[in-house]
């Protein structure tokens, strides 16, 4: 029988009058939204400035946020479970980051010059993160991952790099599964492996030998879903690296904020290299990278041949001067761990509503991150979604907006110090709702 002949599962038209319905229910009520986009679209391709805020039909626009509350051009508010992907770790009015920021501006803006709270900043980094020796400043993750594989390929005089399937370290270094490689990244000579599997990375960068010269992992997968990665996998990738002489690179620009040394301190793996980025300067913009002192010497200006970094904003006052009191004030080893219990409580509860319904959605992560997979459980490694999952994601998306649930339109969810008890259990209640709402176009778990 051809495949046009056989019987198709009304799930599939159900679920797409449903995303249908809710497109247009997302629409009516949100007109200014609307307007804003189609005039940015005359100026801006795609009315927006930014990939992962774009979604159709338009984009929310926000104008307003207060603690782990936004709202929109419409006069809709929510709660913030986006978090700013991360870089809302302390809301939208922490009054002592503000007091920092007001103060730095009333000393003048841009002054040229090295100040007095960049040093203070890197003390406070190098003293909460088993591998940073040393740091150096970036105006974004991006820029931090850039410049750590720069230094290593400097450092070891070799030219290639050890990625993921479904790895994203920026703008320029994406890499999602079952798609070529994006024309925007670096023409870096780069070898892939899988993600979580110990015993083919670690042959992999074995292979590869003395042309490696980093390899670059995220110690959970954010983009790709909130994926954490084993510690026998991680402990791999250093007992290959430590043989072979590659660095080893832990991008923690997410999963720093995990605990008060990161991910790396609570797995017990200790890379050569780390990249920061998103909350550690409360919301300003930023990045860092930083590791053992022989490969951050590589940029010691005081050594001939020092390989230059710039950045006209690497030390701009008003990051440093929030840094220090965001790293050094507020979010201290008390504020990570409860910050990492709220979000491994969160998840179990979802999980458990997601159960409890009988429906194939699964929500992985480690501490504040979380995010929904459109399939059973346990999801261990990144995968290329179908066209059904990414309609019950997208599906996902409007319903918990309309439940006044703001979060990534991807469905990630990064918690901020201000959500409350209460905001978790508003959360898991619109989860409840939408498995029970939409049990009839889910897959059955």
């Amino acid at each position: 029988m051809s495949p046009l002949d056989a019987p198709r599962d009304p799930r599939n038209s159900d679920l797409e009058a449903a995303l249908v319905e809710a497109r247009e229910a997302y629409s009516a009520a949100r007109p200014r939204s609307a307007a804003i986009h189609a005039r940015a679209r005359e100026v801006m391709p795609g009315g927006n400035t930014r990939t992962v805020l774009f979604y159709t039909p338009f984009p929310t626009a926000m104008v307003r946020g207060e603690g782990a509350r936004v709202w929109d051009a419409d006069g809709r508010d929510y709660v913030d479970f986006c978090g700013e992907y991360t870089a809302g770790l302390f809301g939208h009015s922490e009054h002592r980051i503000l007091d920092a920021v007001k103060a730095a501006m009333d000393h003048g803006v841009n002054l040229a010059a090295v100040g007095e709270n960049e040093g203070k900043l890197a003390a406070l980094i190098c003293a909460r993160f088993p591998s940073v020796e040393q740091v150096r400043f970036t105006n974004s993750g991006t820029e931090a991952n850039i410049m750590a594989l720069a230094g290593a390929r400097g450092f070891t005089g070799r030219t290639e790099v050890l990625a993921f399937r479904g790895g994203y370290h920026g703008g320029v270094f994406t890499f999602p599964v079952g798609v070529p490689t994006s024309p925007v990244n670096l023409p870096i000579p780069m070898r892939f492996a899988d993600y979580n599997d110990a015993e083919g990375a670690a042959r992999a960068i074995r292979e590869a030998g003395d042309a490696l010269a980093a390899v670059i992992v995220e110690p959970m997968q954010g983009s790709a879903g909130c994926i954490p990665a084993t510690r026998e996998f991680l402990i791999a990738l250093r007992e290959a690296c430590t043989e072979t002489g590659a660095v080893l690179v832990f991008d923690e620009v997410m999963t720093s904020r995990h605990g008060f040394g990161g991910l790396q301190q609570r797995m017990g793996v200790t890379p050569d290299m780390t990249t920061f980025g998103k909350y550690m300067a409360g919301g300003m913009s930023f990045g860092a990278f930083g590791g053992r002192r022989d490969i951050m010497a590589m940029f010691d200006g005081h050594r001939a041949g020092a390989m230059p970094h710039a950045g006209t904003f690497n030390n701009n006052v008003l990051s440093m001067a929030a840094g220090c009191v965001a790293l050094g004030e507020i979010f201290d080893e008390a504020a990570a761990e409860a910050l990492f219990a709220r979000g491994e409580a969160l998840k179990a509860s979802v999980n458990a509503a997601c159960a409890r319904h009988g429906v194939a959605v699964h929500f992985t992560g480690t501490g504040s991150m979380l995010s929904p997979h459109f399939r059973p459980g346990p999801v261990t490694a990144p995968y290329k979604a179908s066209v059904a999952e990414e309609q019950m994601r997208e599906l996902f998306f409007f319903d918990m907006l309309a439940a006044g649930i703001y979060l990534a339109r991807r469905g990630m969810v990064a918690l901020m110090l201000p959500v409350t008890d209460a905001d978790c259990a508003r959360f898991v209640a619109a989860v409840e709702e939408f498995c029970a709402a939409r049990k009839p176009v889910l897959a059955a778990a």
